[in-house]
């Protein structure tokens, strides 16, 4: 098989390439000797020129010439020297590209000759182990004693995530926390500082009340959730980052239904943390102990193995027999092994839990030859960014050790954004990758969409079927996938294997079987514990599963007595609520939610806590606020109009009303019976009660 054709150099990179190289070779030349020498107008180096300086590539500074004319001399900074020995190694990789395919083209074999020196830095890198952050396990005893003296930062589930992989490798060349000089240029550039390729912020983002406490050059114990220490790190920088540019140049825009810029806006803390840390013990993980690879240890098995050349499969979802066929061209296209690498730190919200994917990736592991095939977990927090997201993972799967990684159509894509449109588009994730890919290291093996040929029962990339016309096709869209879930449909076994299908039952029962979520919202005085309590009653009369209501009031009195009802303390309380309901919904119980609920990131916040594990069904009670007012049955809104109760909803607090809850109910002039009655009938049309 021929080498694949090399990638083309983008102009702009090439321009730059030419002008850093003739600054770097004549840099007392004057701008008319330059500009002869690279072939352009006096104009366009000027503009070139500025445009280098801005970048931050170029000094410039006054000298003298012979003439005694004044004249200007440019230098090259480390930035600049950085950004042109990269652009060498673009330059070198493409023309041993190039030589390799006219190679082929003429003698029908191919070469691996290349320098030494790119050979083993592009070709043998994944045999070699790379820096992790950890200190010796006696510094690390002493380490651990010193850091009880050090403020602590108890992490998040995303930070323990980012943590765990700066410190064993898999973030390489990243030291810690990014500075806000590599930040500003991963946002604008995808670059660090140095000019190095990197396209996703790794932020450390604590509260203003953490940060107020924490000074710059001091040392931060960075802890578990159960207060292990993990590492130490040194606060270099501490700034308030603009959130809504991140949000568009890194995830494309700023829109609240990506939710990455959800967790951005309304849970992430607002100043960012940045500076080098120092590792003391990775992240205790109970599941799947076998199964979890660092960079070097993956690395040490492809040596031990003898493998050269590797291809990474990046997974968040069940393997079906598609993928099973797609892995196996990918490996044989590639000429590689092939390692299994699926996700199991944070993935989109809704998606199948870890637990179930990999006993499902376990039950189908002998369907693969073991002499060629590997599976390990990486324990990554997604970000759902699509192209940058595909860039980022090429990244790590060289610092694991792989040579090719598969990337989909619309790779790491979140869905719809709030117009209804895709996010990315289906091919901007494999654009960039290949526009990158000589620069990490990693070659991209495109994915294909495989679909079932009924006639010669055999899954084939549905662009190369030349009879699509005289053959039927079959396939199963994902969402035909959870419907049949759902309904208990049968799953075609051409489809899944079944015992993909059997572990996907166990955790996805039919919905008339699962727990679910009903989630009342509106203004005091609404009706939504009136309502609730006439639903309750009429679940429990219909049996099967256990109904917990969870009203406002009861909760405030037995869950939440020490809260007030400023903003953070009724956002506080939703969540006290959306944990019980989400536990209840785990296990199969039917929670009953009736708190004012005014806003709308809570909403979402609880919303997506419950459908990791059953349906969540918003309901807004939309009774007016001046029917809410005119029954007052507490006399609430009499003691918010004369000033005795502050920050009341719907007098001096606002009510953010939801654009697209499951139901809408109507109170004025409507029985509590007939509201409760079309609840029911909501249910039952989304199939969660029997009909």
């Amino acid at each position: 098989m021929s080498d694949p054709a090399p990638l083309p150099a983008r102009a702009e990179d090439a321009q730059l390439f030419e002008l850093l190289r003739q600054l770097a070779h004549a840099p007392e030349a004057s701008q008319r000797a330059t500009a002869e020498a690279l072939g352009v107008s006096l104009g366009r180096l000027n503009a070139q020129l500025r445009a280098a300086a801005e970048a931050g590539l170029v000094t410039v500074s006054r000298r003298q010439g012979p003439d005694r004319r004044q004249r200007f001399a440019y230098a090259l900074t480390d930035h600049g020297h950085a950004a042109k020995e990269r652009l060498v190694r673009a330059f070198l990789s493409r023309k041993f590209a190039e030589y390799a395919a006219l190679h082929a083209e003429l003698t029908g074999s191919v070469t691996d000759l290349m320098p030494l020196k790119y050979r083993s830095s592009l070709m043998q890198s994944n045999l070699a182990p790379i820096p992790e952050l950890y200190v010796s396990y006696d510094s690390a005893q002493k380490l651990k004693v010193e850091a009880a003296e050090l403020t602590s930062l108890d992490l998040t589930p995303r930070q323990i995530c980012d943590l765990e992989l700066l410190m064993n490798g898999g973030f390489n060349p990243l030291k810690g926390f990014l500075s806000e000089e590599d930040y500003n240029g991963v946002v604008d550039n995808m670059r660090l500082s140095d000019g190095t390729l990197w396209p996703m912020p790794i932020t450390l983002d604590v509260s203003e009340k953490f940060a107020e406490s924490i000074a710059v050059g001091q040392d931060i114990a960075l802890r578990d959730q159960e207060g292990v220490i993990l590492a130490t790190m040194t606060v270099t920088d501490k700034w308030e980052p603009n959130k809504a540019h991140e949000a568009e140049k890194v995830f494309g825009a700023d829109d609240l239904a990506h939710p990455a810029v959800n967790y951005l806006h309304n849970q992430a803390g607002k100043i960012y943390l940045g500076g080098p840390v120092t590792g003391i013990q990775q992240p205790v993980h109970y599941d799947f102990r076998a199964r979890r690879d660092t960079p070097n240890e993956l690395r040490a098995h492809f040596r031990k193995l003898g493998w050269r050349k590797v291809v990474a499969f990046q997974t968040r979802n069940p393997l079906h027999r598609a993928h099973q066929e797609l892995t196996f061209r990918a490996a044989k296209e590639a000429q590689a092994n092939l390692l299994i690498h699926p996700v199991v730190g944070m993935t989109k919200p809704g998606d199948v839990d870890h637990f179930t994917r990999v006993r499902c990736y376990e039950a189908v592991l002998d369907k693969y030859p073991s002499a060629t095939t590997s599976m390990s977990l990486l324990n990554l927090a997604m970000r759902m960014a699509g192209p940058r997201e595909a860039v980022w993972h090429g990244i790590i799967r060289k610092n694991h050790g792989c040579t090719h990684m598969i990337v989909d159509r619309d790779h790491a894509g979140p869905g719809k954004n709030s117009a209804g449109e895709d996010f990315y588009g289906p091919y901007d994730a494999q654009d960039l990758f290949r526009e990158h890919q000589a620069e990490i290291g990693i070659e991209m093996v495109d994915f294909k969409h495989m679909v079932y040929v009924q006639e010669r029962a055999q899954y084939e990339p549905a662009d190369e079927i030349a009879d699509k016309d005289d053959v039927t096709i079959l396939n199963i869209s994902g969402t035909e996938l959870r419907r049949r879930l759902a309904e208990g449909l049968e799953i075609p076994e051409w489809f899944s294997f079944p015992e993909v299908v059997a572990e996907l039952r166990k955790t996805k029962p039919p919905r008339s079987k699962q727990g679910f979520t009903v989630f009342f919202t509106g203004l005091s005085g609404s009706g939504k514990s009136t309502i609730a309590n006439a639903l309750m009653v009429k679940l429990m009369e219909m049996g099967g599963r256990p109904v917990t209501l969870l009203d406002g009031d009861i909760v405030r009195k037995n869950l939440s007595s020490e809260l007030g009802f400023s903003k953070e303390h009724r956002d506080l309380n939703i969540r006290r609520i959306g944990y019980v309901a989400s536990e209840i919904t785990k296990n199969g119980g039917i929670a009953i939610c009736a708190p004012i609920a005014p806003y709308t990131a809570t909403r979402r916040a609880v919303r997506e806590d419950i459908e990791q594990f059953g349906a969540f069904l918003e309901i807004h009670v939309a009774t007016s606020l001046e029917e809410c007012e005119r029954r007052d049955r507490k006399g609430l809104y009499k003691l918010a109009r004369e000033g005795k109760i502050k920050e009341f909803t719907g007098i001096s607090d606002p009510y953010e009303e939801p654009k697209n809850p499951e139901l809408r109910v109507e109170t004025e002039n409507v029985d509590v019976d007939n509201c409760a009655h079309q609840v029911i009938l909501k249910l039952e049309s989304m199939g969660l009660i029997a009909g």
